[in-house]
């Protein structure tokens, strides 16, 4: 990841990334398969001082806007990339037991020297948010992404979103443990 472009760095706290599967499998058309990254977000909320501010799950990918608990973005790395390893094996053995054949194939096409298969393609693209208007601008994107997709009508309607927590002024559930961001 050191080669990445975008990194997460000393002078921002607060992050929009996207975690794409390889080769955009469709992997997150199964609400198991998005279970597996909302009880990880949760589990990363509870233990490991991660803080999900909004998300979105897309069948090929995911965007959300992250930080850590006292912005410590030394742990906010660790904890992400914990977050990418863990549901990483977990979703590769989920393709392997519930999806195509197809699937596992391809996971197995992307390995690497250091690993047997590739579930996420290899970046993150952590993009710092350092203003409101430059975080409303990517939490609208982000929420609006199945209705580009012309998936919902509503972004509200998107099962595993935290759109609808915000459109209803918190009081929907969310999947996610949502942390607020005061500017």
């Amino acid at each position: 990841m050191t080669s990445e472009r975008y990194r997460i760095t000393d002078d921002a706290h607060v992050y929009f990334v996207t975690y794409s599967i390889v080769e955009w499998l469709p992997v997150f058309v199964s609400e198991k398969a998005c279970r597996i990254v909302t009880d990880s977000l949760n589990f990363c909320h509870q233990k490991k001082h991660l803080r999900t501010n909004a998300f979105v799950i897309m069948p090929t990918h995911l965007h959300a806007i992250f930080f850590d608990a006292q912005f410590n973005n030394e742990r906010l790395k660790r904890s992400l990339t914990d977050f990418r390893k863990f549901t990483g094996r977990t979703l590769s053995d989920f393709c392997g037991s519930h999806m195509p054949k197809c699937f596992t194939e391809t996971l197995k096409a992307a390995a690497t020297a250091d690993r047997e298969r590739r579930f996420w393609q290899p970046s993150r693209h952590p993009v710092a948010l350092q203003t409101e208007p430059f975080w409303r601008q990517k939490l609208d994107y982000l929420h609006e992404n199945p209705c580009r997709k012309g998936l919902v009508k509503r972004a509200a309607d998107w099962r595993f979103s935290s759109a609808a927590y915000f459109v209803s002024d918190r009081a929907e559930q969310c999947d996610v443990e949502i942390s607020a961001i005061d500017w």
